[in-house]
């Protein structure tokens, strides 16, 4: 495999040009996902983002909506595991018309396997059940600080626990019912810890194969009623070899998993500081990708600029496998639209670069560029 990346990575150099030229290299097409991930609103912040949905995601012709749910959502099978204030059903159906009304698809997301804590703060699944942690031995601090001597980032949950699915798969369900959709995000980002040599049921495994029978298993639940499954596609690339580090590559041996795993999987490739090229290394894997942007402008505009030439450069087998683009965001949906109100009242201010590195501000770069390509030949 580490063969085959260097290759991979001059076929993705070929589809690259100057600027001074790009518009003449763009075939105007569609893109099947234009998207946005953002933390699901609390109670008090739907009716405002429901507007935002009206507003903007619908102006710009969007058609995904990744929300991260998580345990904000006041769950009947697990009511131990609610956030305080969680979003009632009533809330999600304020979301899910809204959406509807501009053919708007909402993939509600719930961190499996990773996330599983953040900071010093234990989340909702291990704090009701311990008994599914991957690392019972590592104890939280009371300040957290990185780097630390236990490697402590996000806890995991084991997935080898006898218990764990099916507290997880039930609310996998119940999310996915109550959102009326056919797709499910399970996260399994930034995974360190897996395969721990201290945990009863996994230590001495293959940590490629621990996370590839995840992927597969939570893939397979969804399959059983025609759902979908996406993930975030960090675990998957080999952070080693192609440079890209720990966070957008895997440092601990899973990247194997790419070859495990089924076809049908979604990928979302996050490349937040450059416009890394791997979403023809997934493409070419066989699976379908989505190039993930977040604060950075030019980062966002890349990607989108990126999927057309893939799409352009492509054979016919290919092209449909770069499907499209996402902003992420990694807030609550108060900051991040206190920012866009901001921004869009005075579109013409001259920012300097702490202010234009925003999400907000790639939200609007980002797809106002995606409109330009499409709009090209009308």
């Amino acid at each position: 495999m580490n063969k085959i990346i260097p290759l991979l990575f001059f076929f993705i150099s070929l589809t690259w040009h100057a600027n001074a030229s790009f518009d003449l290299l763009i075939e105007p097409d569609d893109l099947p996902v234009k998207g946005l991930a953002i933390a699901a609103p609390k109670s008090n912040e739907v009716d405002r983002f429901v507007r935002f949905i009206h507003e903007e995601m619908a102006s710009r012709n969007m058609n995904t909506l990744v929300l991260r749910v998580d345990f904000n959502y006041q769950f009947q099978s697990h009511p131990e595991l609610r956030d305080e204030d969680a979003l009632s059903k009533s809330d999600v159906k304020k979301l899910v018309e809204a959406a509807k009304q501009h053919e708007i698809k909402i993939i509600p997301q719930i961190n499996l396997l990773g996330h599983q804590s953040w900071a010093s703060t234990v989340g909702n699944l291990l704090k009701v059940y311990p008994e599914f942690d991957e690392t019972p031995h590592v104890q939280m601090p009371e300040v957290y600080k990185w780097p630390n001597p236990d490697g402590l980032y996000c806890k995991s949950y084991c997935p080898l626990h006898p218990g764990v699915h099916e507290v997880v798969f039930a609310l996998v369900d119940e999310i996915v019912e109550v959102f009326e959709t056919d797709a499910f995000h399970a996260g399994m980002d930034e995974v360190f810890y897996i395969g721990d040599d201290k945990c009863p049921r996994c230590q001495g495994l293959d940590k490629a194969e621990l996370f590839a029978g995840e992927v597969t298993k939570i893939r397979n639940h969804l399959a059983l009623k025609d759902r979908k499954l996406w993930i975030w596609g960090d675990r998957l690339i080999d952070g080693k070899t192609t440079g890209i580090g720990l966070w957008e590559g895997s440092y601990n041996s899973t990247h194997r998993a790419v070859d495990l795993i089924p076809k049908d999987v979604v990928i979302n490739d996050w490349h937040y500081e450059k416009p890394v090229g791997t979403p023809v290394y997934f493409a070419m894997k066989g699976f379908n990708v989505i190039s993930c942007a977040w604060r950075k402008p030019h980062v966002g505009v890349s990607h989108v600029e990126d999927m057309f030439l893939f799409r352009r450069n492509n054979t016919e087998e290919m092209k449909e496998r770069f499907a499209g683009v996402m902003l992420t965001v990694w807030s609550g949906v108060t900051p991040f639209l206190d920012g866009f109100d901001a921004f869009k009242r005075n579109p013409d201010k001259v920012l300097t670069e702490e202010e234009m590195n925003h999400p907000w501000v790639t939200f609007v770069k980002m797809f106002d560029r995606l409109e330009e390509i499409t709009k090209a030949e009308e």
